[in-house]
């Protein structure tokens, strides 16, 4: 499965300084503890104690700059869930691991965050397009799955559109309010009940 374009190029992003790629790190941590929506490229300069010149040699904009950032961070949080997975892995303990890892991943995404991001332009689509390929991840297993005779046999498009949209869902300000865990400890619990309740006795 081919993982999403990143908006960031890696030749791109081998031509940045040292500094700007340090600063990339440093506004994934402001951008997850503060609000940014409503920020300048100035005041992120300021806050980041870097010239607005330096900002612009990473992005064209603030909302280009905030999708870079979440971007790489997205694509960590993929690189991470997929690094453990290995061939001798059955595909339910394969696919139970890949969903852990990214339900952990998004466990610092604040309510905050969430209401900050779906004001940036983009951000949704942004999103949506690294959902689908946890989604696609999720139903290879699961087809996997069912030829092994692990589960019975389902519709593994539907099942793996509902387990690779947990984390988003539960991350949601509105969500994340009612519910009483956190957004990691629901997403794995339901991912674990609806996975349980595929398995062949």
């Amino acid at each position: 499965m081919q993982a999403p374009k990143p908006l960031l190029p890696p030749e791109t992003e081998r031509r940045l300084t040292a500094r700007q790629r340090a600063l990339l790190d440093e506004l994934e941590q402001i951008f997850s503890t503060e609000g940014f929506a409503d920020l300048t490229m100035a005041q992120i300069a300021a806050e980041v104690n870097c010239s607005l010149r330096t900002l612009y040699g990473i992005s064209s904009s603030k909302d280009e700059l905030v999708l870079t950032v979440v971007d790489r961070r997205l694509r960590r949080i993929g690189r991470a869930a997929i690094e453990p997975l290995r061939a001798t892995m059955s595909p339910l303990e394969a696919l139970r691991s890949y969903l852990r890892a990214v339900n952990e991943a998004l466990q610092p995404t604040t309510v905050a965050y969430s209401r900050e991001l779906v004001r940036i332009s983009g951000a949704t689509r942004l999103i949506a397009t690294h959902e689908s390929y946890v989604i696609a991840v999720a139903r290879s297993l699961l087809d996997r799955a069912v030829a092994q005779r692990q589960i019975a046999p389902v519709d593994t498009a539907a099942v793996a559109h509902v387990l690779g949209g947990l984390g988003r869902e539960f991350a949601r300000s509105e969500v994340a309010e009612a519910v009483g865990a956190s957004t990691r400890v629901t997403a794995d619990a339901i991912a674990d009940l609806i996975l349980r309740g595929l398995e062949r006795s």
